[in-house]
């Protein structure tokens, strides 16, 4: 159920304030360990849809504060156009802010909603139009893909994170493997192998957010991830999260044709390049070899080149700490089993 912003004060996170919400309903979810807090004078409009169900948190703060608001209409913009997606969303830039227009032609040539975010993509207002959804008989959904994607997607350029196209399986042990490859390339085929042979957790079967892993506590079982529990518990025992040489892999709601999406996380152990083959054949690339076919098969902003350096460098981080394979494997289950009997 939605929270009254009666009882939220400001959160404070890395340096960031959030200031108190002043609307009447109040939700917040995390992808990736990016937390988004949005807040509306409708109820609806933070009643998230069932794809961000398993995402919403109730602890913790927020890395991304998003005010939703109802404007009479909104009309076309002069704003210095920066990228079009030539489907749903076209973006613009405005003074030192961004500005991401949605239209579809069910409601005609003007933007049904804005979203309006600053430059660090720490506070963001969302304009829906109520001319749009006037007398149409459709529900709106403010949240609704592609904005949740884009929201989560841009942040992480200010984050040593990347969104990958990829499925994420999690074996008993919490092992984790991720396999990459572009539409087509075999991923969601690698899911339900994987599912037939064993009882393994998939975080996703299409897109998964890769991130440098960050340990809270003290040692050994104590040692938990950063956004594998919530910031309250870390305020009441003052420990402090440190950086770590290791990657995690995060499941996302963004899923493909297997439909697997979960919120949860694992250590990433390999990372495999999917291509059609014969004989599950895997090869060892190098580190430059590893991080051009990462790149070809991320989701990076490509309007800004500190975005496009941020998503190299951070993608040499991951090929120096986990090992990454061209994997051309067979449809079938030998795929699996040459998985598992691989030592590196």
């Amino acid at each position: 159920m939605p929270n009254s912003s009666s009882e939220s004060g400001a959160e404070v996170r890395d340096g960031f304030q959030c200031e108190p919400m002043l609307s009447a309903y109040f939700g917040r979810f995390r992808i990736g360990g990016v937390s988004v807090g949005l807040s509306s004078d409708r109820g609806e409009d933070v009643a998230f849809n069932p794809s961000l169900q398993p995402f919403r948190v109730e602890d913790g703060s927020s890395d991304v504060c998003l005010q939703i608001e109802w404007v009479n209409r909104l009309s076309a913009t002069a704003s210095h156009r920066l990228f079009d997606s030539g489907s749903v969303w076209r973006l613009y830039e405005s003074h030192e802010d961004f500005q991401f227009d949605f239209t579809v032609p069910i409601f005609g040539e003007q933007p049904y909603k804005r979203l309006l975010v600053d430059s660090n993509f720490r506070r963001a207002t969302l304009q829906m139009s109520e001319q749009s959804f006037r007398g149409i008989g459709c529900a709106a959904n403010p949240l609704e893909y592609p904005l949740d994607e884009l929201l989560i997607m841009h942040r992480l350029t200010q984050e040593k994170a990347i969104e990958l196209h990829s499925c994420g399986i999690v074996r008993p042990d919490g092992t984790g493997n991720l396999f990459v490859g572009h539409s087509g390339a075999g991923k969601s085929t690698t899911t339900r192998l994987w599912t037939a042979l064993e009882d393994v957790e998939v975080l996703s079967d299409d897109r998964i957010i890769v991130r440098r892993d960050e340990v809270c506590g003290g040692t050994g079982e104590q040692q938990i991830p950063r956004f594998a529990r919530n910031d309250k518990y870390l305020a009441r025992n003052g420990n402090e999260c440190v950086p770590n040489t290791k990657m995690r892999m995060y499941g996302t709601p963004w899923h493909g044709e297997a439909a697997y999406a979960s919120p949860g996380s694992a250590p990433l152990a390999r990372i495999f390049i999917l291509e059609h083959g014969h004989g599950n054949l895997l090869t060892q690339l190098s580190p430059s070899q590893a991080v051009a076919e990462l790149f070809a098969r991320s989701f990076v902003p490509f309007h800004r080149h500190e975005y496009v350096e941020s998503a190299l460098e951070f993608l040499q981080e991951v090929v120096d700490a986990v090992p990454c394979y061209r994997f051309a494997f067979e449809p079938n289950e030998g795929a699996v089993e040459r998985i598992l009997e691989f030592r590196d």
